[in-house]
Formats: structure tokens, sequence, C-alpha cells
């Protein structure tokens, strides 16, 4: 609860000051700054807070509290505290909100959101347009055969980039956010020369052939998984691949 005292204290002073910032941040991906700067502030807060408090605590308008209140809900970052709450001396108490979940889950349902809001829309759009380049160079239009072979091209790269950052962003989405959080704590175990390396190794090896490999120990049941890590350090598992 945000204290009713004119003057904030420290703490509540730092959240302002974070949600300003996330704010600003939020306007850089293409988020609306009442809306990013609403997220912010639920991130150093919490809740529950009510439309009231956060228009107080962020000095919004009614308006642009209210729809940052509803993109947030609707992005599955808050929702509706059970109980409705009070928040001054008068009148009835006013629906609150809470954040949902943790960080990890914040990051996946912001991810799943620009991701459905995004890529999803601009896949379609690309594709089109280089379908049509694609017959406009097969056709030898008059005059265009080389430009629309040039541009067929180029929309086929990005429809192909497009295609694999959205699988990318999708793996993310699909997986838990306990599965999430694992991964990242594993890449902070490793120091960078070492991730360098395996990025350099990764480069070497044919995409279809490292994706049979992971099919392989996909396959692994977990005690079978941790046998496989226990013997990569071995001198006898380097002498059996020549390492």
């Amino acid at each position: 609860m945000i204290p009713e005292s004119s003057v904030p204290s420290r703490a509540e002073q730092i959240r302002r000051e974070f949600a300003s910032a996330w704010g600003e941040i939020g306007a850089a991906w293409g988020v609306a700054p009442s809306t990013a700067t609403v997220q912010g502030y639920f991130l150093a807060h919490g809740g529950p807070l009510t439309e009231p408090e956060i228009r107080s605590a962020l000095g919004l308008s009614h308006r642009a509290a209210a729809l940052a209140l509803a993109e947030c809900t609707e992005w599955g970052l808050i929702e509706r505290a059970p109980v409705a709450r009070r928040t001054g001396r008068r009148g009835p108490a006013a629906a609150a909100y809470v954040a949902v979940g943790d960080n990890w889950q914040w990051f996946h349902r912001v991810a799943k959101a620009r991701k459905e809001r995004e890529t999803d829309p601009v896949i379609p759009v690309i594709a089109r347009c280089a379908e049509l380049a694609r017959i406009g160079a097969a056709e030898g239009s008059a005059g265009e055969g080389d430009d629309l072979q040039d541009l067929s091209r180029r929309l086929d790269g990005l429809l192909r980039f497009v295609h694999l950052f959205d699988r990318g962003v999708g793996v993310i989405v699909a997986a838990s956010p306990s599965a999430t959080e694992h991964l990242f704590a594993v890449l902070a175990e490793l120091d960078d020369t070492t991730i360098a390396r395996l990025i350099e190794l990764l480069e070497t090896v044919e995409p279809a052939d490292l994706a049979s490999a992971a099919r392989s120990v996909a396959g692994f049941s977990p005690r079978a998984l941790r046998g496989l890590i226990g013997l990569a350090g071995t001198p006898a598992l380097a002498r059996l691949i020549g390492r």
C-alpha cells in the first residue's frame, strides 16, 4: 500500500524512479510509455495496487492509468486481487491489482505477447510478397526480370530469417519459466571463453547433424543423461573420440 503522506518514503521514491526509467525503456521497445511505466511500478512494488494509487504514484491521468492496467492485464502481467481495497477515508473500495508470478513468468508473458503482436502478423505479409516476387521473376516481366529476381532473393532471405527467429522465440515461450531459468543458469556457469569456443564448434557441424544428435539425446532418460554428462570430462571418453 502507498503511504498517504504527501512526502513519499525513500523506498517509494526509488520505486517511482525505477518505473519512470522502465517507461523510457519500454517506449524504445515500442510499448506505450504509460503501460511500460505501470509495468515497471508493479515489478518494483508487486501490489496490491488500485487505479487511484497508480495515478497518484505515477502522475497519470485516469484514462492513461486505466488503459495501462487493462493492457498489463491482457498481457497476463497483473491480475485482479480477490478482494477490493479501500485506499482513502471515503468512497467505496476499489479494484486492486497484483503482479502475476516471478520475473521469469513476466519474461515469458512479455515474449509471448510481443511474438503474437509483432512477429506473427508480419510473417504472412513477407511470405505473400516473396511469393509475388518469385512469380514475377519466373514470368520474366519485361524490363524487370533482374530486379524481380534480386527482390525475390532478398525477401526469401528475410522470410527465412524471420521464420528462424520466430522459431527461437517460440521455443522459449513454449518452455516453462523454470526451464528457461535453468537454461540461463547454465549459461551463467560458463565463462565467455568457453561459450565462444562452444559456438565455434557448433558452427563446424551441419545443422542436420546437430539436430539428429539433439533428437537422440532427447530420447535419453534423466539418469542416462546424467551418466553421459559424468563421462564428458573423463580421459577414457577423450581417448575414445580422439579429442
